[in-house]
């Protein structure tokens, strides 16, 4: 098996480190995302409004992201990002403290910059990578985020007391913490993301010196058969997770929880996400991403059977399925990374990607504002059901696209 080339090991460094950053800033905004709009709006059905909002913001910062890359390079386009998403997490601090729906519902539109370049940095991590190799690059990037986003949720308590002290509502507090940690982010991957990841494997595949940024025209995007399974796999796996993420919260505390309760079961979800990427990525390099997939469907499945059945007052019950819900997350994103990454050229890979990630960005926003229409009318055991039906559209397109292929895993 190939080793990794010294560049590939030092940007996996840095992408690690960054993503230690990024994964506080986005664990902490999930957590309280909807409860602070709920009491800043007074409404149950509006409190998937956060989630939707954020996760347009990163359906539009996953095409920017996307297009600065392919022109500049990783290195511009994830600066960009995390630093957009410091801004929006400034803007939710400045909202809550002004009890401003409007400026809100704005400045989490700008923090889902975050979560686009929290994603998209995983295909930085593919770039240099040997093909038999793919799958374990994409995954060291993701479980990276495990230590912040971990961390974050943790923190919702202590960084609600801190807001207090500063005179500025409780539930601002977790985005202080995630605007600090997007701009270091951001700082750490502007200084330290050199040789350019996209640029190098560019000027190698063309042996070539590399292309100083900037100057490299656009190409066309590539769009196949291939690519569509792995962003339907994307999607698929995204609509549920955020969906069921997004009102757990809300369910908590109506039946008694508190916040350090609900930031545990959400610690345990964001860990499930990232922690098992290794074991995820290492199922994609041996058995291929098509298989891996499937079973992304089979585990959300059972995500959401569980969190319909777990009693609301038991929060194992319900750290057990957010945990599920976050692995078969995991194996979905992982594969269906794979699968686009794998099926299209160097050219075009960034504006490709950035292109995929919108619509998987825009299935989440989905997931989120409709979640709280669906446990307003029905409860919440009636949107995790939903879930659990919705992840089995993965797999009639995997054995469709099998079928017309035969060979593929």
């Amino acid at each position: 098996m190939t080793e990794p080339i010294p560049e590939q090991r030092r940007v996996l460094t840095v992408l690690v480190a960054a993503q230690i950053l990024s994964g506080a800033g986005l664990a902490a905004g999930v957590t309280v995302g909807a409860l602070l709009a709920q009491d800043m709006l007074g409404s149950t059905s509006l409190a998937g409004v956060p989630s939707a909002l954020f996760t347009i913001g990163s359906a539009a910062a996953a095409v920017a992201v996307g297009r600065i890359s392919q022109r500049a390079g990783r290195r511009g386009g994830l600066t960009f990002g995390y630093a957009t998403g410091a801004i929006g997490s400034a803007g939710v601090v400045a909202a809550a403290a002004l009890d401003t729906a409007v400026l809100l519902f704005a400045a989490l539109f700008v923090y889902g910059a975050g979560t686009a370049t929290s994603l998209q940095a995983r295909y930085a991590g593919a770039d240099l990578a040997a093909p038999e190799r793919r799958g374990r690059a994409v995954s060291a990037v993701l479980v990276a985020t495990t230590l912040g986003a971990v961390v974050g949720p943790n923190l919702t308590a202590v960084m609600g007391d801190a807001a207090e002290s500063w005179g500025i509502p409780r539930l601002s507090g977790p985005f202080v913490l995630s605007g600090v940690a997007y701009g270091l982010a951001a700082v750490v991957l502007w200084v330290l993301l050199r040789p350019d990841p996209l640029l190098l494997a560019r000027s190698r595949a063309a042996g070539a010196e590399p292309v100083p940024d900037g100057e490299r025209p656009a190409v066309a995007r590539q769009w196949s058969p291939a690519v569509t399974a792995g962003v339907v796999v994307m999607i698929v796996t995204q609509l549920v997770m955020v969906a069921v993420m997004t009102m757990t919260p809300i369910h908590m505390r109506d039946h008694g929880h508190d916040v350090g309760a609900t930031g545990v079961v959400i610690a345990i979800h964001v860990a499930a996400m990232f922690l098992p990427s290794p074991i995820a990525g290492m199922l994609v390099d041996r058995v291929g991403p098509y298989r891996v997939a499937a079973a992304a469907g089979l585990v959300l499945l059972a995500a959401g059977v569980s969190a319909a059945l777990a009693p609301p007052q038991s929060v194992p019950a319900l750290a057990f399925a957010l945990g599920l819900l976050g692995f078969g997350w995991s194996l979905g994103l992982v594969s269906g990374t794979a699968l686009v990454t794998d099926a299209v050229p160097l050219e075009s890979r960034a504006a490709t990607q950035g292109t995929a990630d919108l619509f998987v960005a825009l299935a989440g926003a989905g997931g989120g504002l409709g979640s709280g229409l669906v446990v307003a009318a029905a409860g919440f055991p009636a949107l995790a059901l939903t879930g659990a039906a919705v992840s089995l559209v993965i797999l009639p397109v995997l054995a469709r696209r099998s079928v017309a292929q035969p060979a593929l895993r």
